[in-house]
């Protein structure tokens, strides 16, 4: 019956982005508005009531925990961002806190400043330019959809995917993004990620489980992967397998806004070139700070904070001081995060 239940959904979900199989689903766009009588917020437990979305988005987004929108962000915005990003990586601008990671089969030796060793900038909070992309106009029309009008920006990410060694290291496991975060509801978190070119299979989409954010959060660590997994790279541990997967095929300004305990991840890039994406998780500034210690998380705490002293020299700071230090507002009022 589960099976038959979860085949059903599967359909539903294929008929609404365009009739692809389940391999290979392109981003349907679902624009348009129903007026604000026709809502029902009773109804929804995951998107705020307002006249943005159309009920069939809410009720897509309700069902399988993301939401697709095409051509969102504009190829001037999305040259600007490879711009940058161009910058860090030849370290002509070096934002304060920014995190700069390279694959694990790059032996130091090898690390020359260029685009071709970075796969990952993270925490551009205090880079101008790159962090314009949280407060674009029509990012945080959509957010506001499922944070409220008090957002902050929480964590920010610039992926460089690299072609894959043959070792699949340029894999990220399946993952649900709320094992990282020490903040509550999950309810009112959100991530935007943005497609700064055409993504498919062959580079690397991201691949979902629908409906997998209507359960809790489970246990995360590390994969014991054979050719080495990148730093931070934790995967779900007992997921059940037999789960529909959705890949997303995306094109540049493509944006997916997907909920923190949806379960995802992204394949290998089989490509010669770099896949890129940018992101910002966004959450209600209403959303309150947990203590992760004694629970599943405790471990990826653990982890930031050494990092954190590690990289940044940081010393005898809390969980809350760090991730404070990321949190920006980015419309409305700070109140407690």
């Amino acid at each position: 019956m589960d099976k038959d239940r979860a085949s059903a959904r599967l359909r539903v979900l294929l008929r609404h982005l365009g009739g692809r199989s389940a391999g290979a689903v392109i981003a349907h766009h679902t624009s348009g508005t129903v007026p604000p009588g026709s809502f029902h917020p009773q109804q929804f437990q995951y998107t705020r009531d307002n006249n943005v979305l159309s009920l069939e988005q809410r009720k897509f987004y309700e069902e399988n925990g993301f939401l697709v929108i095409k051509n969102l962000v504009s190829d001037a915005d999305i040259q600007y961002f490879r711009d940058e990003f161009e910058r860090i990586c030849r370290m002509k601008v070096k934002p304060l806190g920014l995190m700069v990671m390279r694959d694990v089969t790059i032996a130091k030796s090898e690390y020359v400043p260029n685009e071709k060793v970075i796969t990952k900038v993270q925490d551009f909070q205090e880079d101008k330019e790159l962090f314009r992309y949280c407060t674009l106009p029509e990012i945080l029309k959509y957010v506001e959809c499922f944070t409220g009008p008090n957002i902050m920006a929480m964590h920010t990410m610039l992926i460089n995917k690299p072609p894959d060694s043959g070792k699949k290291t340029s894999r990220h496991p399946l993952h649900q993004d709320l094992h990282y975060f020490p903040f509550r509801p999950s309810n009112s978190i959100v991530c935007a990620w943005t497609a700064m070119e055409h993504i498919d299979r062959n580079n690397g989409c991201l691949v979902v489980l629908p409906g997998t954010h209507k359960g809790p959060l489970k246990t995360h660590d590390y994969p014991q992967w054979e050719g080495g997994v990148n730093i931070m790279f934790h995967g779900i541990q007992d997921y059940d397998k037999n789960n529909d997967r959705v890949h997303l095929l995306m094109e540049k300004g493509d944006t997916v806004f997907f909920h923190p305990l949806l379960i995802h991840g992204s394949g290998r890039n089989k490509s010669q070139g770099f896949r890129k994406a940018i992101s910002c998780h966004f959450a209600d500034a209403n959303c309150h700070y947990i203590d992760v210690k004694g629970t599943s998380q405790e471990n990826i705490g653990e982890e930031v904070l050494e990092i954190a002293s590690k990289i940044h020299g940081v010393k005898d700071v809390s969980l809350k001081d760090v991730w404070r230090f990321r949190a920006r507002v980015v419309k409305g009022e700070r109140i407690n995060l």
